[in-house]
């Protein structure tokens, strides 16, 4: 018998990807996501996910969920944002929702993450809410990415994972990088700049671009942008997990999603809960 899953934000069930990888067991895993694209790859990979729809829309709520999850949208919270709201924000406040499900459906365990580079402020306020303390782990300890995130949870005994040492070089397909980690794969990546000369402004001056040079002199006529099998490495996904979308269709879902091996580290402290 496995565990019954409420994932909201769901997005392509990164959650569904990291708990298989713990190695545990799922009976049922219903889904709150919006998005067609992120809906048709985790439809694509797990075809028994139940599907609820919008999270301000679930008034019913599934009774017997031993794992909440979910990563509420980050937008109006990031210090990187300009003209940040915090929780005010339309899609920050969606946390409240979160909040909302967790108190009513009353979960054994739950997992609420976001990112690191919020304001004291509205990290206080998350924490006084979820009554525990967040654990900031950064992707770059299990995947070729700089991605720091707080993860708010009350599975027990979550620690720092293990640093693999895994490199932006390792994860390439071809070519070569001159820096030791990517850029945190954000939804962005599916608006990449059209000129080499953009790209290069944005890669040399805010870092918010992730380039690969064609050759070895690291020319900068000779650049390219990140590839769909590239990305899902980064994240930690199975290569072609995101094959139903093209290349930028998946940007944009992947760098909503989760690091998948961080999760599953986390995931790991319930494998003997529900023996």
């Amino acid at each position: 018998m496995g565990i019954n899953v409420l994932s909201l934000f769901d997005g392509i069930s990164c959650g569904q990807v990291a708990l298989e990888r713990a190695n545990i067991d799922v009976d049922r895993y219903l889904a709150s996501e919006i998005k067609e694209d992120a809906i048709k790859v985790t439809v694509d990979n797990y075809p028994d996910t139940i599907q609820l729809g919008d999270v301000k829309n679930i008034e019913v709520l599934p009774i017997g969920i031993d794992l909440l999850i979910g990563g509420s949208p980050c937008q109006d919270l990031s210090i990187a944002m300009k003209n940040r709201v915090g929780l005010k924000g339309k899609k920050s406040e969606l946390f409240f929702e979160y909040l909302r499900i967790l108190k009513e459906v009353k979960p054994r365990y739950f997992l609420l993450e976001n990112v690191a580079r919020m304001s004291k402020e509205d990290k206080d306020i998350i924490t006084e809410l979820m009554g525990v303390e967040p654990i900031r782990i950064n992707s770059k300890l299990v995947s070729a990415q700089l991605r720091d995130r707080l993860y708010w949870t009350n599975i027990p005994g979550v620690k720092q994972p293990k640093d693999k040492g895994i490199l932006f070089k390792d994860i390439i397909t071809e070519g070569y990088t001159e820096r030791e980690k990517s850029r945190a794969i954000k939804e962005s990546e599916s608006r990449p700049c059209i000129s080499k000369e953009s790209l290069m402004k944005r890669y040399n001056t805010t870092g918010m671009q992730t380039l690969i040079f064609k050759n070895k002199d690291m020319d900068k006529n000779e650049i390219r942008i990140l590839n769909q099998v590239e990305m899902e490495r980064l994240q930690t996904l199975p290569e072609g997990y995101t094959r139903t979308l093209n290349r930028n269709k998946a940007a944009g879902c992947i760098g909503d999603g989760w690091t998948v091996d961080v999760i599953a580290h986390i995931f790991k402290e319930l494998k003997e809960k529900f023996v």
